[in-house]
């Protein structure tokens, strides 16, 4: 299995930066594509942004041009650098991974336990 865990969030003015982190762990799986997502309560959880294993991308249209999606492969680590935070960026942000075991052709999902992000106005 994988186990996703997340860092990086906090508080932070209008304007900022903040960058996630969220590292992948694990024996069995190889890791395709990671994301993060983000859910306020009571709201429909979003992909902000996603990376494949080829260095692919996507973004959201609320975040696009603000925030970057990178990866370190041989870490097992995805990023998601937020520039230019806005107040609705305030949200719960969750790393999540798909991981692929080749030998009986299974895709597992796996989410981290959130990071929570807040920019006041």
């Amino acid at each position: 299995q994988v186990q996703l865990v997340e860092s990086g969030g906090g508080l932070v003015q209008a304007g900022g930066s903040l960058r996630l982190s969220c590292a992948a762990s694990g024996s069995i799986f190889s890791i395709d594509a990671m994301g993060w997502y983000r859910q306020a309560p009571g709201k429909q959880r979003e992909l902000v942004a996603m990376i494949t294993s080829g260095g692919s991308t996507n973004y959201a249209d609320s975040v696009k041009g603000r925030f970057t999606i990178s990866r370190d492969n041989a870490k097992n680590t995805v990023y998601l650098q937020m520039n230019s935070l806005k107040p609705e960026d305030t949200d719960v942000y969750y790393c999540a991974a798909k991981g692929v075991q080749h030998a009986i052709s299974v895709f597992t999902d796996f989410w981290g336990q959130g990071t929570r992000v807040t920019v006041s106005s």
